[in-house]
């Protein structure tokens, strides 16, 4: 039950991004976060995360890595997260 959860929490991530990519929006709505994912400097994909994520440890270590890497100075305009996708993917999908 708990990784079939995981499984429709990173469908509903995924989704979020094809349909934020699709309509060009530049904020996130309310109640989220909006990251960039990826180790290529050039193609970085958009996601939105629900800011719960931000206190739980799992996004935390995401986010330190991120800290390290970039400081402040994210070069995408917004957080960048400089991890794999499928990474990204499976600590967001063991989320609630």
């Amino acid at each position: 039950m708990t990784l079939f959860r995981g499984l429709l929490s990173a469908k509903r991530i995924i989704g979020l991004s094809v349909a934020t990519a699709s309509k060009r929006t530049v904020s996130a709505p309310k109640g989220f976060l909006a990251v960039y994912v990826g180790e290529d400097q050039v193609h970085k994909k958009r996601y939105l995360v629900p800011v719960s994520y931000l206190s739980q440890p799992s996004f935390q270590a995401l986010l330190s890595k991120s800290e390290e890497e970039f400081g402040y100075d994210h070069p995408m305009g917004g957080l960048t997260i400089p991890c794999p996708e499928d990474t990204f993917i499976n600590v967001t999908s063991q989320l609630q």
